[in-house]
């Protein structure tokens, strides 16, 4: 069994990445808020909090879990471009900072609510724009140990255990602060590099068409300078010798249908593009953009008749799986029984569902039809099929 080619992208691990950085951030508030339900819980249990205190202070917990996991969820964009809204989000965070405060001054479990602030700050943070993220890290760190420290010291025997309090809390802030920042930070990497795909298989396409235009330029070019030419020549010829006229004029025709079959055969793929030359390419530009793509059968059985005519199959297919798609996965099956072969190109996750088949798909048909051959483009369940089958020119089955 061959091993699987380490530097081939598969599509599969940005889902998993996705998926695994989603449970990292987004559940994270709600669980954070665990600790100071507990407090709360312990806390009535023990009188240090009346009725009062406890709804007043439920109330704000669910306000920072809430506010904490929308701007996790707008981390799913990436690094600094999360939901961002300073003067709400700064009152929230006021009111975190004090019911943190008031909780640690009623008794020594109140710690367990510097874990939602944390949590809270490091959420904002992640979401800020880069120029003040760090002074936003250092100014919450100082801030929220401070006011631990601060908040703790009344009920304290000695103003040394305030100091370690708010230390503690500066470790806890600092510590929870960097691993959101280095979670959102590691998937704002893997967006990027996504987008660097997706703008490296653009730019692909994109030297497919330039390669195209230039073939068609070459062709045309020299074909329309020397019709040109002949043409001029034969206007001063007119009323002068009409016998090099009729000869000039019967050069021109000649050069206008030999430019009309050269250009026939570049749009037809006839001139530098077979079946094998446009797998490969296929799969480079695929691959480019993320999508795996898999071969069954050999495309060297495929008559040289029907190279071209193939080749443009796959080319068409290829574009369309690029533009039209959110493709992950592409399977071609070549199957060559005597002189019928057939093509099949398809590919999952199309988008939009319905749609027409567009003229690129219309022109493959009026190719195919040239040789009794046809073209079928259809949407199975939830995949999107391109087949095409030909016989060999000359040959029945």
């Amino acid at each position: 069994m061959s091993e699987p080619d380490p530097t081939q992208f598969d599509p599969r691990r940005i889902v998993r990445l996705r998926r695994y950085t989603w449970w990292s951030l987004v559940p994270v508030m709600p669980m954070y808020a665990l600790f100071p339900v507990f407090n709360l819980v312990v806390g009535a249990r023990d009188g240090f909090y009346g009725t009062p205190e406890i709804v007043v202070l439920a109330l704000v917990l669910v306000v920072i879990a809430v506010d904490g996991t929308i701007l996790s969820i707008g981390l799913m964009r990436g690094l600094g471009k999360g939901v961002s809204r300073p003067v709400p989000h700064g009152v929230i965070f006021a009111l975190a900072l004090a019911a943190m405060a008031y909780a640690l001054s009623q008794d020594g479990g109140g710690m367990a609510w510097s874990v939602l602030v944390s949590g809270l700050a490091a959420m904002q943070i992640a979401a800020s724009p880069y120029r003040i993220r760090w002074r936003l890290v250092i100014g919450s760190v100082l801030l929220i140990s401070t006011v631990a420290g601060l908040a703790a010291l009344p009920r304290l025997p000695h103003p040394m255990l305030a100091v370690i309090t708010g230390f503690t809390v500066a470790f806890t802030v600092a510590a929870l602060i960097a691993l959101v920042l280095v979670a959102a930070w590691f998937w704002d990497i893997v967006l990027e590099l996504d987008r660097a795909r997706a703008v490296s298989a653009e730019l692909a396409v994109a030297k497919e068409r330039l390669r195209f235009a230039a073939d068609l330029h070459d062709i045309q070019g020299h074909h329309l300078q020397a019709i040109a030419l002949k043409a001029e020549l034969a206007e001063r010829l007119v009323g002068v010798d009409d016998d090099r006229v009729r000869t000039q004029a019967a050069e021109v025709a000649e050069l206008a249908r030999t430019a009309l079959k050269d250009t026939r055969e570049v749009v037809q793929g006839y001139r530098r593009s077979n079946l094998i030359t446009e797998l490969d390419n296929a799969r480079e530009i695929l691959e480019a953009a993320g999508v795996r793509t898999t071969v069954r059968g050999d495309a060297a059985m495929v008559p040289p008749p029907l190279q071209p005519l193939f080749g443009a199959l796959v080319r068409e297919g290829t574009t369309n799986i690029l533009r039209h798609s959110r493709a992950e996965n592409c399977e071609l099956v070549i199957a060559v029984d005597g002189p019928h072969t057939q093509v099949v190109l398809s590919s999952d996750r199309p988008n939009p569902p319905n749609g027409d088949a567009g003229s690129g798909i219309d022109g493959l048909r009026q190719r195919f039809g040239t040789l009794g051959g046809r073209v079928d483009a259809n949407r199975v369940a939830d995949r999107f099929e391109l087949r095409g089958s030909a016989d060999e020119p000359g040959r029945t089955p």
